[in-house]
């Protein structure tokens, strides 16, 4: 398959309507799309990334009204989510139409929602003229791209067309908040924080570890996020190794010599470049990667998630 490359959202939407696959940009990483009634669309995807197939996707959708095709079960609280956040970073999990197949759930009755508030992703949302689900546009494991050059590394021939865009300004996934049961709980965190959300759903709660409802996001089973060098969070800058083939990236400056480094300004452009370095640590030869801690507040407690389970892997 060779794939294509257009900056043209018009022409990125028919081999969605054509039931192909495409890359397209969103504020948070870029995601891998397929029509979400389309069964064979959908398959591609896990195909192409690699995914294990109890890993559910999210529909991204270019207008409200397109709730309503994805879910006859929106509840109260995700109205209130979705009346304040989207166009945004969040996910809302309500019960699934009847119409969506399991194969875009993981075989489960729910299914996450999102509306991204990136402009070039609205308009090709727009022209595909249906929800479309998305998974990162990465192999499964591997970071998230956020430039379409890293989804064009990870897989060129094996999707039909990459949607070119900016490099994505936030650098972590979509905040994840399941509305199915009695009280709204955040099963992954992004750059929309859980004191952000609680200011208008007071109730939300963290979530707890349990793995029954961690299915029902993606990012929380499976290998996650991992470049091929080995992570290591580390909670002062004195305590990364320096080396030539050793690299650091945090908000402090070491004083010691990496083979790769980033010093960042804020805990929002760590978030904004790690994925980035990682796989440029990958592609100078670099074995391990240190990643200073940062405070668990705001983007901060997604940032230290994402680090976490990349050292995990």
């Amino acid at each position: 398959m060779e794939t294509s490359l257009t900056t043209d959202p018009e022409e990125a939407a028919a081999f969605i309507r054509g039931g192909g696959i495409v890359a397209f940009p969103t504020e948070t990483v870029y995601g891998l799309g397929a029509n979400v009634f389309a069964e064979r669309a959908v398959a591609k995807i896990f195909e192409a990334k690699r995914r294990p197939a109890d890993n559910p996707l999210i529909a991204h959708i270019g207008d409200a009204s397109q709730i309503d095709e994805l879910s006859n079960d929106v509840p109260a609280s995700a109205r209130v989510l979705i009346d304040e956040f989207f166009p945004g970073p969040l996910t809302v999990v309500v019960k699934k139409a009847s119409r969506v197949p399991l194969i875009a759930t993981a075989g489960l009755e729910t299914i996450g929602i999102r509306m991204p508030r990136h402009d070039l992703a609205r308009a090709f949302l727009f022209a595909c003229g249906t929800p479309v689900v998305a998974p990162s546009a990465n192999i499964s494991g591997r970071p998230s791209p956020t430039t379409w050059q890293a989804v064009l590394d990870d897989l060129d021939g094996r999707i039909d067309c990459i949607l070119q865009g900016e490099a994505t300004a936030i650098g972590l996934e979509s905040t994840v908040v399941d509305c199915t049961g009695a009280v709204p709980c955040v099963l992954r965190p992004g750059a929309i924080s859980i004191e952000d959300l609680r200011r208008v759903v007071p109730e939300i709660e963290a979530f707890s570890g349990d793995t029954s409802k961690a299915a029902a996001s993606p990012g929380m089973l499976h290998k996650h996020y991992s470049p091929r060098a080995k992570v290591v969070v580390v909670n002062q800058v004195s305590e990364a190794a320096e080396g030539d083939e050793a690299a650091f990236i945090g908000i402090g400056e070491p004083s010691g010599r990496f083979g790769r480094m980033a010093v960042c300004r804020s805990a929002e452009e760590y978030a904004r470049r790690v994925f980035a370095f990682f796989r440029e640590c990958d592609q100078a030869g670099i074995g391990v990667i240190y990643c200073e801690c940062v405070e668990e507040t705001g983007i901060g407690r997604a940032l230290m998630d994402r680090l976490r389970r990349a050292a995990a892997g």
